[in-house]
């Protein structure tokens, strides 16, 4: 099975600048889990949940570190995932674009 969550949107301390650590600002996560289903689902509003709560909580300085430790949350919280591709957007840093990080993880050994 495979969760896909499209274009979250909230706002979070995320950044290295100093107005991004004062200021919060809107991010959009997307994401997709693959995981085995065998009578044993993940309830994709606490995936949500769990997100939103990490980005605000930790207040991170760069996406990178962002996204290794929600991922890292994720499979922790939900044994059975597969997978995950995870995005991370700031759609108001730069006047002209949006911009993303994201990245693949791999959980199957």
């Amino acid at each position: 099975m495979i969760i896909h969550v499209e274009d979250l949107k909230f706002q979070a301390i995320i950044g290295i600048l100093d107005f991004e650590r004062i200021q919060p600002q809107d991010v959009i996560i997307n994401l997709t889990i693959d995981y085995e289903y065998e009578n044993n689902f993940i309830n994709y509003a606490d995936v949500v949940d769990i997100i939103k709560f990490d980005v605000t909580e930790n207040k991170y300085l760069l996406i990178e570190d962002a996204l290794n430790k929600l991922s890292m949350r994720l499979k922790k919280e939900f044994s059975i995932i597969n997978t995950i591709n995870l995005k991370i957007t700031k759609p108001s840093i730069l006047a002209d674009c949006k911009v993303s990080v994201s990245n693949f993880y791999n959980f199957i050994s």
